[in-house]
């Protein structure tokens, strides 16, 4: 008698580098199962995965999951995975209810501990392997391939076209809360102490400080608001180091392989979501200013500097990643 194939729903409504770090289970589902997977995430987010071959189906909304419940109960999922956990997700889970559903642990108590008290009782687990947890008990394991990131054709990017010939540095330079960006002047001064080419990437909200970045530095491009999403994956992909923040695009460097060297502002490692590289360590340096009594001081990020000094961010060391930025460089010629 024929075994029927399983129909399995993941839910991580938003974000970019939260939904590329789902790639691992929705990979090992199709692969291992033989699953058919979709997934549901916020229309703003649907474009990360719209390459990926290993979905079925994206579904989205733009608030509520009164949009789609209805279209969903008719799939008759086997299973849902619930890899965002919270209050929309649980309304959903409830209306497609005689569905098992798995969800993962998002540590919050330990969070908390660590943001509130300084105590660290996070696990030494990346988040990776929490959503892969998640997904055990339906037969899946880690095939320790790390992430997934897909470039649709279109948006394959030639380099010199922005009149880049040479091998160079990709600087991310946005992330979503200002507490987890470097200040322009630090940027502007890794910029000046990289003496080969760098692609300043980030959003259309990133533009004006790239801008002024590269302001008199001929060295230094500047595509932020230039470049699609996957187009600025792409010059990842191409670029034979990253410099990045803890943001989405950090995630999509290490899905692409890529050496990365990742700043870390008000956020820590510790939180689980540090570039997942299995098998591949060396391929993250991490910079952070140590022994901070304030640090943590938030899960995701504030406007400005809940204490005033940003320490942070201003005492980084920002010879030391130019340093390691030209020393990564030199190793791979």
């Amino acid at each position: 008698m024929a075994t029927s194939v399983p129909k399995i729903l993941i839910i991580r409504f938003s974000s970019i580098g939260d939904i590329v770090l789902t790639t691992p289970v929705i990979r090992c589902l199709r692969q291992q199962l033989g699953a058919e997977v979709h997934f549901l995430t916020k229309t703003s987010f649907a474009g990360v995965l719209k390459a990926n071959p290993y979905l079925s189906k994206i579904w989205t909304i733009d608030k509520k999951v009164s949009e789609i419940l209805p279209d969903l109960r008719a799939e008759q999922f086997s299973s849902i995975i619930d890899l965002h956990s919270n209050l929309r997700s649980r309304r959903l889970r409830l209306g497609l209810l005689g569905i098992r559903a798995y969800t993962f642990n998002k540590l919050n108590w330990q969070k908390w501990l660590l943001t509130r008290w300084k105590v660290n009782r996070m696990p030494d687990l990346h988040i990776v392997d929490r959503y892969l947890a998640a997904a055990a008990p339906l037969g899946i394991k880690n095939d320790k391939k790390g992430l997934d990131h897909f470039i649709p054709e279109e948006d394959k990017v030639t380099p010199n076209v922005y009149g880049i010939t040479t091998s160079f540095v990709a600087l991310v330079i946005g992330a979503a809360h200002a507490t987890k960006r470097l200040p322009m002047e630090k940027l502007r001064e890794l910029c000046q102490s990289l003496n080969i080419p760098v692609v300043l990437l980030g959003g259309p909200g990133d533009k004006e400080t790239g801008l002024q970045i590269a302001d008199k530095l001929e060295h230094v491009y500047n595509l932020c608001g230039e470049l699609r999403l996957h187009q600025s994956a792409d010059m990842l992909r191409q670029a034979e180091v990253v410099i990045s923040h803890d943001t989405g695009l950090m995630h999509m460097a290490a899905a692409l392989h890529r050496p990365i060297i990742s700043i870390w502002g008000n956020t820590v490692p510790d939180f689980g979501m540090y570039p997942y590289l299995p098998g591949q360590p060396t391929l993250n340096i991490s910079f952070e200013v140590p022994a901070l009594s304030c640090r943590p001081c938030s899960k995701i990020g504030y406007n400005s500097c809940p204490k005033g000094h940003f320490k942070c961010m201003e005492l980084q060391q920002i010879q030391a990643i130019a340093q390691h930025a030209v020393e990564k460089m030199t190793s791979l010629r």
